[in-house]
């Protein structure tokens, strides 16, 4: 009976250390202290997703386009390599240029392609944070906050604190997707 009741009592010993390992204290909410997650935001909220969709969607695209240079250099490259021998020297010499000029073109295409993915994912991002500032000022104002600190700078905070949770929820009602977007030339003064 003993061996049951200390059994019994080191296995709610152990459930109570496992429950306290999986919710850390994190102390009293302070007054006026508030943390905001804006990666979250943008990875939980709709219009987030949205982005990250949209922006896939255009990779696809730009992926789409450049196949054929690669097929074609690959495949150039590994002819020329194997007919080293039985191609006369000047028709070798002027395909290798021909190789270079098409891998020329595809860098250089792929470099343009890159910055407007990076340019337009900018955009997009800017878009969503131009609808959630107002979001997060107004929980600022609500919760009485006197200090926001981003979460990126801050270990662990009281979940109370956090108004990142609501300012998803009341952007998911303001901005529930973006609008569909196309890839974005990079304007010059960015491009140099």
């Amino acid at each position: 009976m003993k061996t049951l009741a200390f059994g019994a009592f080191a296995l709610a010993m152990l459930a109570g250390s496992a429950a306290a390992a999986q919710t850390p204290n994190m102390g009293p909410a302070i007054p006026g202290v508030c943390v905001y997650h804006h990666d979250r935001l943008m990875a939980q909220s709709t219009a987030g997703q949205s982005l990250v969709a949209g922006i896939q969607r255009l990779s696809q695209e730009v992926a789409t386009e450049l196949a054929p240079y690669e097929q074609f250099i690959q495949t150039e490259g590994q002819s020329l390599q194997q007919g080293q021998a039985s191609i006369p020297q000047d028709q070798l010499q002027q395909r290798a240029r021909d190789l270079e000029t098409k891998y020329r073109e595809f860098e250089t295409l792929r470099q343009t392609r890159s910055g407007e993915l990076r340019y337009t994912l900018a955009y997009q991002q800017q878009q969503i944070a131009q609808a959630a500032n107002p979001i997060v000022e107004a929980l600022y104002t609500e919760r009485g906050c006197g200090i926001l600190l981003s979460a990126d700078a801050v270990l662990r905070a009281n979940p109370q604190m956090d108004l990142t949770e609501a300012a998803v929820q009341r952007l998911n009602t303001a901005l529930p997707s973006l609008p569909a977007f196309s890839r974005m030339a990079v304007p010059a003064q960015q491009a140099e």
